[in-house]
């Protein structure tokens, strides 16, 4: 009786894990079929409807400044990564491994910045860009995004370093070592999943946005992806939904392939720095 009773609620586990599959995958489906369906009409694309066509993907290439939009966000979220990496995993090698006075209330000052949501400080951070000269600049969303994930990145990272033995910087200061070849040479190569990690979600922020780059840009030629795909749905009403699907799938494909290649670094991230041994 038991393993049948095992059996029917295994069965019913995985009808659930099924239905909610379906769920997620229901939309991308859909929006995969209508980015090839001709015409315009997003509703117009049905499974049974097996006619497509790459018209579509054409006219992103050639009609519309797509691959500018793409070489923007690319660049944008490309140096939001390496300078996310480098001041996050500075600022906590730091705050793990050295002693100085007023450590503990920076620490609880950082740990209070990141419990507040970005979007509360819209009105403050344009005031800000605005008497610094930085609206409509990447310098300006840089300086925001780079803030903006400062605390939550340093408090992860910082627990993946206090996980790492400080024997081994003990041992290399025995061999002569200074503290840069220890940070570079020693520390870094076993942080590589928490930096991998921090990497990827330091890039998919800028490439995923929509807000900010709204409230900063105002040029054309500097648009992004999020405001440039969305215009054409705020411009041209219905028309372009087709068009809108086309230009989706391909944002969704950069992204998609990095969090499947480094999947596994980053679970192992998440994990390790969420417990400090």
């Amino acid at each position: 009786m038991s393993s049948l009773m095992r059996k029917i609620s295994t069965s019913l586990v995985y009808l659930f894990l099924i239905f909610n599959a379906l769920l997620v995958l229901g939309p991308v489906i859909w929006t995969i079929l209508a980015s090839f369906k001709p015409g315009n009409n997003l509703f117009s694309s049905s499974f049974s409807d097996v006619s497509f066509t790459l018209e579509h993907y054409k006219t992103l290439f050639s009609d519309t400044p797509y691959l500018d939009w793409y070489k923007n966000t690319f660049i944008l979220a490309t140096a939001n990564m390496l300078i996310s990496l480098v001041v996050v995993t500075m600022s906590a090698y730091i705050f793990s491994r050295y002693r100085f006075k007023g450590k503990r209330n920076v620490l609880m000052g950082v740990l209070v910045l990141q419990m507040f949501p970005a979007f509360l400080s819209m009105t403050a951070i344009y005031i800000l860009l605005s008497k610094m000269n930085l609206i409509d600049t990447y310098t300006g969303m840089l300086f925001v995004y780079l803030t903006g994930s400062l605390p939550f990145m340093t408090w992860l990272v910082k627990g993946y370093f206090d996980a790492i033995p400080t024997s081994l910087d003990e041992a290399a200061k025995i061999d002569g070592a200074g503290h840069m070849t220890i940070f570079i040479e020693i520390i870094l190569p076993l942080a590589k999943p928490i930096l991998v990690f921090v990497g990827l979600v330091s890039f998919t922020g800028p490439w995923m946005d929509f807000i900010l780059p709204t409230l900063i840009l105002r040029s054309e030629e500097k648009m992004t992806l999020a405001i440039g795909i969305f215009s054409w749905i705020s411009s041209n009403s219905a028309e372009n939904y087709t068009l809108f699907a086309a230009g989706s799938l391909l944002v969704a494909i950069p992204i998609t392939l990095l969090f499947v290649a480094t999947q596994k670094h980053i679970t192992a991230g998440l994990v390790s720095g969420a417990v400090k041994e």
